[in-house]
């Protein structure tokens, strides 16, 4: 799951994002409404969390723009303490929820797991390729009868290649999917990820799910379990 953060107060930003991290989503931020609806734009979200009062853009402005162009991506709307006519404004400009600050993290992680369920992006299946079962609820992995235990990005990078079971993947896409909008680190770390995910998955049954395809990128065969 992909959430995008808007939000000027950097602090308030690095705080949110490394608590949905925690819960395995994945993470962009923008620090000013132009970015952000950049950002909004030229990728699929899964929830935007976005602020009020912003350098460039206001919020309102965003989540209109948004609207109108047909996108209906889930936003979260942060509004000022005791905002009422903030609170109705974001509503009507098209938010599909509201927090006002200060808020608790708890609170608004609920808040995003709602957003997912009634917009039906909710994960509710889990997903099996051969012997290999992942949930992403619980983000419980199997093989056959065995528990097999991932961090939280391994789980992800797993997650990714499940969904696109029987589909090459490159590593660039790998690195938009499951790293952060911003990643500017060595590309070879999906390399590095795909050798641990093997040696958890693969080699202790003596079976080989995940594929490298040379020079287009990885495949998670499910006739390999």
């Amino acid at each position: 799951m992909r959430v995008l953060i808007v939000e000027d107060e950097k602090r308030v930003a690095a705080a949110v994002k490394r608590g949905l991290e925690a819960e395995a989503f994945t993470v962009d931020v923008a620090f000013d409404g132009t970015d952000g609806l950049w950002m909004a734009t030229e990728r699929r979200y899964d929830v935007i969390v976005l602020d009020i009062m912003l350098p460039g853009m206001n919020g309102y402005k965003i989540c209109e723009s948004l609207r109108t162009a047909g996108d209906w991506t889930p936003i979260l709307m942060l509004t000022a303490k005791d905002g009422e006519y903030d609170q109705a404004e974001a509503l009507d400009t098209g938010a599909d929820d509201y927090l006002t600050k200060p808020f608790s993290f708890v609170v608004l992680l609920a808040r995003v797991r709602a957003l997912l369920r009634r917009s039906g992006r909710s994960e509710t299946v889990t997903y099996q390729a051969g012997d290999l079962r992942i949930d992403p609820v619980t983000r419980r992995c199997t093989r056959g009868e065995t528990d097999v235990e991932l961090t939280t990005r391994e789980f992800a990078v797993l997650e990714f290649l499940m969904r696109r079971a029987g589909e090459v993947m490159s590593k660039s896409e790998i690195l938009d999917n499951v790293w952060d909008f911003a990643f500017e680190g060595d590309p070879n770390i999906v390399e590095v990820y795909i050798r641990h995910l093997r040696k958890k998955l693969d080699e202790p049954f003596d079976r080989q799910l995940i594929q490298t395809i040379r020079g287009a990128g990885y495949r998670l065969d499910p006739e390999g379990g």
